[in-house]
């Protein structure tokens, strides 16, 4: 019986656990039903905050536009994914004799896999971030209480408007990640490493195809919305004073890099899964 007894604490304990994990996972299931079905609410009630947010997310405010908006940092990062994948690509083919083939591996890497995840940990590191410290100082100093006490519904104003504005600024903001790694990856072939320009474009655009790359702008609006939803949570739902805030913006973070690889990974497979869209001849 003293066996029995005193393993019942401990079960209890990790049935506790289990309990309160499945409470947080449809907390936050409800929280994003919440945010998605009142987007339409948010566009028709709070344009100029949406389209404040969009100006806020892709540039950033004061002097953070000039060396921290999210338009410079998932450009730099891409530019650098690029010339990484060709300096590794003509390295590596070079190794076998087909060098040539270069334009054909940045065409293929750049598209499917490096801009999207690249682009991906870029908007979870800018957008996301930001917007988690965001709402998680107005929660901490109630200012979220302040809204609902003046009868404004906080998840459209604050988290649906975050939404939308994060699904319109990365459009352009990856429409720039993939030009930026195309002539990272051009330039590095070209110019540093000395191939052909005529045998680098004849490959990058032979494999280069336009239905890959409207799949990865689906992909990076996918990623925009998971990983908006993701911080908001985090954010609006912060305790604890400026310590809290903290520890919300790392949890996010931590997720929605998770979450950035799985939507990758589902959606590459659900896309290339089967036949994989690619033919490689002679």
């Amino acid at each position: 019986m003293a066996v029995i007894t005193g393993r019942l604490p401990r079960t209890r304990r990790q049935m506790g656990r289990a309990s309160d994990s499945v409470d947080d996972f449809g907390r936050q299931a409800f929280f994003y039903w919440q945010a998605i079905i009142n987007i339409p609410f948010a566009l028709r009630k709070y344009k100029k905050e949406t389209l404040r947010l969009i100006a806020e997310i892709s540039m950033g405010t004061g002097a953070l536009a000039m060396i921290g908006g999210t338009v410079v940092i998932v450009g730099f990062l891409t530019l650098m994914a690029g010339g990484t994948i060709a300096t590794q690509g003509f390295a590596s083919l070079g190794d076998i004799g087909v060098e040539a083939l270069t334009g054909f591996f940045a065409a293929f890497i750049n598209v499917r896999i490096a801009a999207p995840v690249v682009a991906g940990i870029g908007l979870a590191a800018t957008i996301g971030a930001g917007s988690t410290a965001q709402l998680g100082a107005m929660r901490v100093s109630e200012e979220i209480d302040a809204l609902e006490a003046m009868a404004i519904a906080s998840v459209p104003y604050l988290v649906s408007t975050r939404v939308v504005a994060g699904m319109i600024a990365v459009i352009p903001l990856y429409s720039l990640a993939v030009i930026a790694s195309f002539i990272a990856s051009r330039f590095s072939t070209v110019v540093l490493f000395g191939q052909s320009a005529g045998i680098y474009d004849h490959y990058f655009t032979t494999f280069l195809q336009p239905l890959d790359i409207l799949w990865s702008f689906f992909q990076a609006i996918a990623m925009a919305i998971v990983v908006m939803l993701v911080h908001t949570y985090h954010g609006y739902n912060a305790s604890g004073g400026p310590a809290g805030v903290g520890v919300a913006v790392g949890n996010a973070v931590r997720t929605s890099l998770i979450c950035v690889v799985t939507v990758t990974l589902l959606i590459s497979l659900a896309i290339y899964g089967t036949s994989g869209n690619f033919h490689l001849s002679g």
